[in-house]
């Protein structure tokens, strides 16, 4: 399984010869200015919720790649009324696709279009392929993420770390206690003033409760 990071909340995620992009936000986002959209590869878009800064590339992808377009039930409805395939979701439920099992989880955030229609709840994903990875999507920190820790055996938590708008980097540290897992990919940080944190800060506080925190430059990849 490799792992790019495109800015943002924005990830690419290969297993096998799959290709999946969640929340893709690139051509608004300055910092990632070095990523050609044209080029990225989709089989599948998976949306955590429906801000413009998760959404913005969403129709220009899908309608190059013909991906399917996985989400909440009201996001996926939205797409298929423009002509985009879908798969809608909803919390707690499961489905096997042809990569891997994929739940649909809570994350506490709001949801809404750019054009201020509702969109659904938002939410998170665990992916069972060949590792276990949770992507939290915008959150808080909550509760209900020691369901998953008990629930998975995960090899990777991608949790945002920016604060003001989601979890910040204490909150993140307890949420790896909560998902029981320590390895962490760190996402929604540095894109604009409310968000930015000092690396090497955030690093060592991981570091100190014997945790990995990666952080990785827009374009950049791990392999798992």
């Amino acid at each position: 399984m490799k792992i790019t990071f495109y800015g943002h909340a924005c990830l690419g995620i290969q297993i096998s010869d799959i290709h999946i992009l969640v929340d893709p936000f690139i051509s608004g986002n300055e910092k990632a200015s070095n990523i050609d959209i044209e080029s990225i590869k989709a089989d599948y878009i998976l949306l955590t919720h429906a801000h413009q800064d998760h959404i913005l590339d969403v129709e220009a992808i899908a309608k190059r790649t013909d991906a399917v377009i996985v989400s909440n039930y009201e996001i996926v409805v939205h797409y298929q009324n423009l002509g985009f395939k879908g798969h809608p979701m909803n919390h707690g439920g499961s489905w096997n696709f042809d990569f891997g099992k994929v739940k649909y989880v809570n994350a506490i955030h709001t949801s809404s279009f750019p054009d201020g229609k509702y969109g659904g709840q938002p939410g998170g994903f665990v992916i069972q392929a060949e590792k276990n990875i949770y992507i939290a999507g915008d959150t808080a920190l909550t509760y209900d993420m020691k369901l998953i820790g008990e629930q998975f055996n995960l090899d990777l938590a991608i949790l945002p770390i920016g604060d003001n708008f989601t979890m910040g980097i204490e909150d993140a540290i307890m949420a790896s206690d909560f998902v029981e897992c320590n390895k962490v990919l760190g996402y929604h940080f540095d894109t604009f003033g409310y968000i930015e944190i000092n690396h090497e800060e955030a690093k060592q506080q991981f570091i100190d409760k014997n945790k990995d925190l990666m952080l990785l430059k827009i374009g950049d990849s791990i392999d798992l």
